[in-house]
């Protein structure tokens, strides 16, 4: 049995486009979006107790405020306990380098590495639709993390169909020092909810023709107009992005915004070395999936 499990990345994802193609009776919103999977991304280090069940969670570094006592980590990992009648315990260690309130998915893909690396030392043996099963109990983007894949993503979040045919591209990303809240953004009487909805083929087709998937291409986000009108910064952001890349387009419902910069061995254009005060970004690269995908068998 795995003792340990140390260095695990939760990557981000970007949203490259999304629409919101109607409401549940729940008052859940249906989605269409693609999902990519992205190299910058918190770490995690894993640990198995075998003297006791507790779960316990050690910040070791974070970007903005701390994370709450009880955060998706320690739920999810509470779940797994709870679904499997494991008497093991984990101490959970998070380097948290995504900024919170950015629309990356930080919380859920940290939830989604969580249940991967105990699904390894707790010995379960779990098969990943039934951990995505349970990711999806906690948050709608957590089963697409578990997925291990990029994905056309419908539904809530929970229906995934895997893209394979994506190439590798670079990708500005920034996030301002505002941001929104969620809630907020779906509430917004700005938000339009009866796009149409699109088929994958099409999305594909215009990835391919244009050897990428820059926000210069496919659809929009439709989240974009409510949270800008919420938080200016995301216009200003925005505007900042595309004075050095081109077009430019916020992921999930904010405040962090993405540009395309080629699918080559090096990126076009550079992120400067000071950025406006309280912003943070990075230059990533899109991965063609998840670094952890062989924790949980097809």
């Amino acid at each position: 049995m795995i003792k340990a499990l140390y260095d695990l990345p939760a990557p981000a994802k970007l949203n490259l486009f999304l629409h919101v193609v109607g409401r549940r009776a729940d008052g859940y919103h249906l989605l269409q979006s693609a999902f990519v999977l992205i190299d910058w991304h918190d770490t995690l280090h894993v640990e198995r107790r075998d003297y006791d069940s507790n779960l316990a969670r050690h910040d070791l570094e974070f970007v903005g405020e701390p994370l709450p006592a009880d955060d998706l980590c320690l739920r999810a990992a509470r779940a797994l306990q709870r679904e499997s009648g494991t008497r093991l315990g984990a101490d959970i260690s998070l380097a948290k380098r995504l900024p919170a309130g950015a629309g990356l998915g930080g919380g859920s893909s940290d939830a989604a590495t969580t249940l991967l690396a105990l699904n390894q030392v707790w010995d379960l043996h779990w098969p990943r639709q039934r951990l995505m099963a349970l990711g999806l109990t906690l948050g709608a983007d957590i089963p697409f993390f578990i997925g291990g894949q990029n994905a056309f993503v419908e539904g809530i979040g929970e229906r995934l169909t895997p893209i394979a045919t994506l190439v590798r591209q670079w990708l500005a990303v920034v996030k301002p020092a505002q941001g929104v809240a969620t809630k907020d953004v779906f509430a917004s009487p700005l938000l339009v909810r009866d796009t149409e909805p699109v088929i994958m083929e099409s999305f594909l087709a215009d990835a391919s023709a244009s050897q990428g998937f820059g926000p210069g291409s496919f659809g929009r986000n439709d989240l974009q107009a409510p949270a800008a009108s919420q938080c200016a910064q995301i216009a200003e952001a925005a505007a900042w992005l595309e004075s050095r890349f081109g077009a430019s387009r916020m992921t999930g419902s904010g405040s962090a915004v993405f540009a395309g910069a080629g699918t080559g061995d090096q990126p076009f254009g550079r992120l400067p070395a000071e950025l406006p005060p309280g912003w943070v970004g990075r230059m990533c690269r899109s991965l063609l999936h998840h670094p952890l995908s062989g924790f949980a068998a097809d």
